[in-house]
């Protein structure tokens, strides 16, 4: 599968910027089957209390991303903050090429950040299937919880989307190659750039293999770029080296 990572420095609440810029990034590389976006990439990781006055930016979002991924017969991916019945939720969108939305909550809230006090946690594992790919969905803190992440010979790929800051960087890099070679699944990082009034951040999105091989790594700058992943490749791996086959046998409660 052919597929783009959009590393975009995210303007603070403003959605109209954001939403131009990713799609110029898409324009400049075209004929991707899928289209990943940081988290909260149209409006910052906000976690005030303010987001609930931007939540209508957060529908015109998902509209985007529906109108953009039927006009370029792609999916597209990433995450934006919506409120129902009166709570918000960190909600990840993975649109496909007719419109359709599969979406995951994120499950661990960033305390350390003040998110758990406006956001509500999700509670569902969600893996979507995309173009014969099994897709685990993972939001930024929950890259730090390998039992939530665990392949349970369920999934192909990991999609980690993030705001995360350059402080902790090498965590970002450590973990998303651990993710990787523990699970013998393609990992997808996807993390902004920039600055907003809360933190920077150094990028360093990548698309590592089951082998813990960086086929992409985007730097630190605002960037886009393409890789191609093979399923059949992964698959003839996971045969040859049936890691997953042995792994320790009990039941996930959340």
């Amino acid at each position: 599968m052919r597929i783009t990572l959009l590393q975009t420095d995210i303007h603070w609440r403003d959605s109209t910027y954001n939403l131009q810029k990713a799609e110029q990034m898409m324009d400049g590389e075209g004929g991707s089957e899928l289209y990943i976006l940081p988290e909260m990439w149209n409006t910052g990781f906000d976690t005030s209390d303010r987001i609930r006055q931007l939540l209508s930016t957060g529908n015109n979002a998902l509209k985007w991303m529906q109108k953009n991924a039927r006009e370029r017969n792609c999916a597209i991916a990433g995450s934006v903050a919506v409120m129902e019945k009166n709570r918000i939720f960190n909600r990840f969108y993975l649109v496909k090429s007719d419109g359709s939305a599969v979406h995951y909550d994120k499950r661990h809230l960033f305390g350390i950040g003040g998110e758990d006090n406006t956001f509500t946690a999700g509670h569902e594992r969600i893996v979507c299937e995309l173009n014969s790919w099994r897709i685990l969905l993972l939001t930024c803190y929950d890259l730090r919880f390998p039992v939530f992440a665990r392949n349970r010979n369920d999934y192909d790929m990991m999609i980690c989307i993030a705001s995360w800051p350059e402080s902790r960087q090498a965590v970002w890099q450590t973990l998303l190659k651990a993710r990787a070679i523990e699970n013998q699944c393609i990992v997808c990082g996807v993390n902004r750039t920039g600055c907003d009034p809360l933190c920077s951040y150094a990028g360093g999105s990548v698309i590592i293999d089951a082998y813990g091989r960086e086929l992409l790594n985007l730097g630190d700058t605002e960037k886009a770029g393409t890789s191609e992943t093979d399923l059949h490749g992964l698959q003839a791996f996971r045969q040859k080296f049936p890691v997953l086959n042995d792994a320790d046998d009990f039941t996930l409660k959340y």
